[in-house]
């Protein structure tokens, strides 16, 4: 991943599904990398929450592009989990993560969804992953 918000923006573009689910990167900084989809019916589950899928999926990339950005281009998330704290509704949700440690060919990366409701955010999940950087070379 380049490290400026358009190409950030033209690489997000490029991924069907986020094309699919209206996913916006807002922000792409080495503080915080934040990205956005809005809440519709087409990814709401049976009682009413977005599905659990698409909150990860927001998480999965947004600590993807901050590993990007603390790693350069050409990375791929290597492992991550995710805690859901509370069901996410509201009028979109807001993924932003950070890079907490990063190295020569991976980063562990942060990200906490917030679902926002009339300007008002709330927790609604907890995501932490490695990100590698592609083709790195074995050193040993």
């Amino acid at each position: 991943m380049s490290r400026s918000i358009e190409d950030a923006r033209r690489v997000l573009d490029a991924q069907p599904f986020s094309r699919l689910v209206q996913a916006e990167v807002m922000q792409y900084t080495a503080q915080v990398v934040e990205l956005r989809v809005p809440v519709t019916e087409q990814i709401r589950q049976q009682h009413g929450f977005v599905h659990g899928g698409v909150v990860s999926y927001l998480a999965d990339n947004a600590l993807t592009f901050a590993g990007g950005m603390a790693l350069g281009p050409g990375v791929v998330t290597s492992e991550y989990k995710i805690n859901y704290v509370r069901p996410a509704v509201g009028d979109f949700l807001a993924a932003r993560a950070t890079a907490v440690h990063a190295g020569r060919t991976q980063a562990v990366c942060r990200c906490d969804v917030y679902a926002v409701s009339d300007g008002t955010e709330k927790l609604c999940a907890v995501a932490q992953g490695t990100i590698a950087l592609m083709g790195a070379r074995k050193t040993d």
